[in-house]
């Protein structure tokens, strides 16, 4: 049995600087959550195709940190950021930054609804310092690499390997 492909949706409020992505997926919400903080896990599937990832570091408990790097043929893309705190089953709330634009922080939260019958709903919410600050992250190609990496999850869940 395949899992269908579910839609991710990218919204920008136009009065404020935030992203917000919602996705479905087809597993319940405990190896959802578990998929985003064991880093065996978020290493097969974070990102777009085509990338490799190394963790240096992914202390995915409050108080704890993260560092990874993903690589092409075009180059490596660092990102790090702290776990402000992680409530299991429910929340992720943590910052987020490119290191290539150091000045960029943004918060994000990403929660995790149970939809019964073994499904869930995520969203996650950044905040940015600016209305600039998110139109670059939105034409940085975010997206591609939102919508590949969930198709990677639901594959992993599919798999049953989360």
């Amino acid at each position: 049995m395949s899992t269908a492909t579910r839609e991710t949706t990218i919204t920008a409020d136009p009065a404020v600087p935030t992203i917000l992505i919602a996705r479905e997926f087809d597993a319940p919400v405990a190896n959802v959550f578990r998929a985003h903080v064991e880093a065996d896990l978020v290493r097969r599937w974070l990102g777009p195709r085509g990338l490799t990832m190394e963790i240096d570091r992914w202390d995915a408990q409050t108080g704890g940190g993260y560092r990874y790097t993903h690589r092409d043929e075009n180059g490596e893309y660092r990102f790090y950021g702290s776990f402000h705190e992680v409530r299991p089953d429910e929340r992720i709330v943590q910052t987020f930054t490119f290191e290539g634009f150091p000045d960029g922080v943004s918060l994000e939260t990403v929660t995790f609804t149970d939809l019964g019958d073994g499904r869930t709903r995520l969203e996650a919410l950044s905040v940015v310092d600016s209305m600039e600050a998110r139109d670059a992250m939105l034409s940085s190609g975010m997206d591609v690499g939102v919508k590949e990496g969930y198709e990677q999850l639901d594959e992993l869940l599919e798999n049953g390997a989360a």
